[in-house]
């Protein structure tokens, strides 16, 4: 995915109210920025560090800037929560992930029940429904989820079960947007609830797919398939 228009270089002064970022631009203005990232953000929040925002396209909103990224580690970390639905989405129609290719019919926000799934997909004799998670949490060498409670999600889990006994095609895509990690696991000792409805699905036949993303001021690129711990190469439980 590359970024329609140059992104903005500034460094991070403060994130607050969750959903907003004090941001001092090279030219020395500070700028409120939106913030997408409803979670903590543990580990990939540092005062002072670059970051990139792109500008706004809606001359209405009030916020005109958007943060993209942030430099920790040596690397980019991407944190806007949209990137991860277009990445995949894009993965889909150019066959660029094996586990998500062969698809004739490919649809972003589609309802199942009480749920809107991130994509639809279809092709003859199969169809699946996939939601989308970002990743930024960094533990030792695991990109961890979620960074905070996060019932919605649980529900996401809960939907995706109801998903596979209709004999659908039901998957799960975490998307790791940060580079210095080496697998995905589940953040159990933050949100329990969420650890159990995940090992709950997939005992229930729910695919997960954990996917790392290359990250850079250019464009943002999915680039391999991460191992899931507490699972085999074929995705069991162990």
């Amino acid at each position: 995915m590359k970024f329609k228009n140059k992104l903005i270089k500034g460094r991070l002064i403060r994130r607050y109210k969750r959903f907003l970022a004090d941001i001092e631009l090279e030219s020395g203005d500070v700028v409120i920025a939106h913030c997408t990232n409803s979670g903590s953000m543990k580990s990939c929040i540092e005062e002072g560090a670059d970051v990139f925002l792109s500008p706004a396209n809606d001359s209405k909103r009030k916020t005109k800037f958007t943060w993209e990224m942030i430099f920790i580690n040596d690397g980019w970390i991407g944190i806007n929560t949209l990137v991860p639905n277009q990445l995949v989405f894009d993965a889909i129609l150019n066959n660029s992930v094996k586990k998500l290719s062969g698809y004739d019919t490919v649809k972003r926000e589609v309802k199942f029940e009480n749920s809107r799934f991130d994509i639809y997909c279809e092709k003859p004799g199969e169809k699946c429904f996939i939601e989308v998670k970002n990743v930024t949490m960094k533990v030792d060498k695991s990109a961890l989820f979620p960074d905070a409670k996060t019932s919605r999600g649980r529900k996401h889990l809960e939907t995706l079960i109801k998903v596979n006994e209709r004999g659908l095609r039901a998957i799960m895509v975490y998307v790791i947007q940060r580079t210095d990690i080496e697998r995905f696991g589940i953040a159990k000792t933050i949100d329990p609830d969420y650890y159990y409805a995940f090992m709950k699905a997939i005992r229930c036949g729910v695919e997960i797919i954990a996917l790392q993303a290359v990250v850079n001021p250019e464009e943002i690129i999915i680039t391999n398939e991460l191992p899931v711990i507490g699972l085999d190469q074929n995705l069991k439980m162990v």
